[in-house]
């Protein structure tokens, strides 16, 4: 007698053929209260990893006679941290993506706070190098694992506004920079430790400060779950489904009936990452090897030139800036209006040479210097916002190209330009939009599986870029300053052409290639 329980094939199939795939599933959600959290949230991380790492260049400005800086440690301890992002990348992109987005972002959060705090109480260039070194090993966790985490709560029609969007929260904090900066290091008062001799200024409270971001960050994404698309991607659908649903009840609340999903099919796209090694390192060169291959090859060598080009000059040539701002201003304050920034460089190393080091020492900025900085950061609110709003409109490839253009020609007339001089500087460092809208691509680039790795390993080569760009102040701006202008201008420029080669760029999406060469990614 035949099963009467038993479905037909056919009917089976059509009932698999409702279930939604990954996309579809995250689209019914909505787009809503929590989406808007997670922006924030993430805003707030970026903003944490730009004062964990450039904050620093306010201290080398006012600590010079505290710590017994020479140029060259400035630049060594603008650029340190840097480092410890690099050392640190390919660790964090391995971890995050086969260990999970969120388990790599928080407790990194929690340890670059820890690291910063130790840092404000140390007394040498030695120590301070350490620690900061520290800051940014761990920083490096959430800096780049951000885009990934917070791309996979959206579907692709809002993924590349979200990372505007909070980069548009990273540029409203970024105006935390020389605020904190002028509320804190302008002040006089200081606290002598006893016993282990040191003398607390505000410039040690200003690193503390520095390092709440990434405190606050951390304690608000204990409430958060993983990414759903990672645990997708390991085969976890049940607890992505739970995170899906728990989205919509977050972004709709009881205005719609709960989301019945309960299976989400596996569209091409959702590459899943290979656990046959039991090797850490085998593992490492399975989740690294197929970027540097096939079709991948060219993306990962363009989005790393772009990421170096862009971090040298809004970064490296950052570090700084607080310090040329206050020359200038002192310039200005002497009677001299018509000066190159260069000029102004030498003056100040001429003078400092000719007179007692310790009379040079400042604890204190000029005004005029946290106002340019508070324009620098103003730029970036409105223009991160802006962005993310045109993105869809006039396409990525235009925004990049007409930034890195911009900025090109700005750092090239630094060296021949003597009004205004200094806002040309400013233009250059305005290159940081092309870091993010830089991001946002490369998480269209590659699947799940090799998302987070893609990411870190782009933006470990943009912070080699800052290294370079701190130390090459650091070693070139007192002797060849035209020079050191000279090489991120002309780089830029190199990148604005690069950008054309963009795989699928003009298309603003994934290139149609993704799919078929994903099924090759872990062999």
């Amino acid at each position: 007698m035949e099963n009467n329980n038993a479905k037909d094939p056919e009917a089976l199939s059509l009932e698999h053929a409702k279930d939604p795939t990954f996309e579809e599933a995250l689209a019914q959600t909505k787009f809503g209260l929590f989406n808007y959290l997670l922006i924030a949230v993430s805003g707030t991380i970026l903003t944490a990893v730009l004062l964990e790492t450039l904050g620093i260049s306010y201290v080398v400005a006012v600590a010079e006679c505290d710590l017994d800086l020479s140029t060259q440690q400035k630049g060594v301890l603008g650029a340190v941290a840097f480092a410890g992002v690099i050392i640190s990348s390919h660790l964090w992109g391995f971890l995050a993506d086969t260990r999970g987005r969120r388990r790599v972002i928080v407790p990194t959060l929690f340890a670059a706070f820890a690291s910063t705090v130790a840092s404000s109480l140390m007394t040498n260039f030695w120590a301070m190098a350490a620690c900061r070194f520290m800051t940014g090993f761990f920083i490096s966790g959430s800096s780049a694992t951000i885009f990934a985490y917070l791309g996979e709560y959206h579907t692709s029609q809002y993924g590349s506004r979200s990372i505007m969007g909070a980069s548009a929260v990273f540029g409203l904090g970024g105006l935390l920079l020389p605020g904190v900066a002028f509320v804190v290091i302008n002040q006089t008062w200081q606290v002598t430790i006893p016993f282990v001799e040191i003398v607390y200024r505000p410039w040690r409270l200003f690193l503390v400060v520095c390092g709440l971001p990434s405190l606050f960050s951390a304690i608000a994404l204990l409430g958060v779950p993983e990414s759903p698309k990672f645990v997708f991607s390991q085969g976890n659908s049940k607890e992505a489904i739970e995170t899906i649903k728990w989205m919509h009840r977050m972004n709709v609340g009881k205005k719609e009936a709960p989301l019945e999903i309960q299976r989400i099919v596996a569209s091409s796209d959702e590459g899943q990452l290979s656990t046959e090694s039991n090797s850490m390192w085998e593992q490492i060169w399975q989740q690294t090897a197929p970027l540097f291959r096939g079709s991948y090859l060219k993306r990962t060598t363009i989005v790393c030139i772009l990421q170096f080009g862009s971090s040298l000059a809004a970064q490296g040539m950052y570090m700084f800036f607080p310090g040329i701002l206050n020359q200038m201003a002192q310039a200005q304050d002497a009677g001299i209006h018509r000066t190159t920034v260069c000029q102004v460089v030498y003056a100040h190393r001429n003078s400092t040479e000719q007179s007692d080091y310790q009379q040079n020492c400042s604890q204190t900025l000029d005004l005029s210097t946290y106002g340019y900085s508070f324009i620098l950061e103003a730029i970036y609110t409105v223009g991160f916002a802006l962005i993310g709003v045109i993105i869809n409109i006039v396409g990525r490839l235009s925004i990049l190209v007409f930034v890195f253009t911009c900025c090109a020609v700005a750092g090239l007339l630094v060296i021949f330009v003597n009004i205004p001089a200094i806002w040309f500087y400013l233009i250059l460092l305005l290159c940081g939009f092309c870091t993010n809208v830089v991001g946002a691509i490369t998480v269209d680039l590659y699947p799940t599986n090799l998302r987070a790795m893609a990411v870190c390993i782009s933006m470990m080569v943009g912070r080699l870029g800052s290294v370079v760009g701190a130390n090459l102040l650091g070693f070139l701006l007192d002797s060849q300053c035209e020079l050191t202008f000279a090489i991120p201008g002309t780089f830029l420029l190199v990148c604005g052409v690069l950008s054309f080669f963009i795989p699928g760029i003009t298309a603003g999406r994934r290139p149609k290639e993704e799919e078929k060469v994903e099924a090759t990614t872990n062999e």
